[in-house]
């Protein structure tokens, strides 16, 4: 996040908050509708509570259990730990330029770049989703080359570290947030 995202510009615990994503082009991706929990040493953190809306153009999703994301201070990704999901334990948006919105109060926005981490509950394990399909994704996107090495460094030693267990990839770090979540 920019310096201009400082603590004086986050809104209070509890607030609900749009977290939207766009494409590198400026088209729209998804918009979910989220809560701010707070921040601590890795960045900030929203959640979703079961039946909260996130759509994007043709599709809409209804949560059907809580999950917390955090929103490290670099804006690099996004990770979303899920405490229900029957198939994702976490789901790592790779991104670029993730940060409060400098326009819109209570708007967290970024570009997805379309590569993302993933750890599975069933035999797929942890993965780096869309590795495969990432230079037809750079192409229709307009990815630049430079962010593109950058990020696809970023989603190896991502993957690493969420299967290593480390915080802020553990359970323990993201049940804090989740409880906190079922607080409100």
């Amino acid at each position: 996040m920019t310096e201009a995202a400082s603590a004086s510009v986050r809104p209070p615990a509890g607030t609900p908050v749009t977290f939207r994503w766009r494409k590198w082009d400026g088209a729209p991706h998804w918009i979910h509708e989220c809560v701010y929990l707070g921040s601590d040493r890795w960045g900030d953190w929203v959640g979703q509570q079961a039946g909260w809306r996130s759509v994007r153009p043709g599709r809409e999703i209804i949560t059907t259990g809580p999950n917390v994301t955090l929103v490290p201070p670099e804006g690099t990704y996004a990770c979303t730990v899920n405490a229900t999901h029957p198939r994702v334990r976490v789901y790592i948006d790779i991104a670029w330029d993730v940060r409060w919105s400098e326009t819109e109060r209570d708007v967290l926005e970024g570009i997805d770049m379309d590569l993302d981490v993933v750890q599975a509950l069933d035999e797929r394990g942890l993965f780096i989703d869309d590795e495969d399909e990432w230079d037809e994704h750079r192409v229709r996107y307009g990815y630049p080359l430079d962010v593109v090495a950058r990020l696809e460094a970023l989603a190896v030693d991502l993957e690493r570290r969420v299967g290593a267990f480390e915080a802020p990839f553990d359970d323990a770090t993201a049940a804090h947030w989740l409880g906190r979540l079922a607080a409100l």
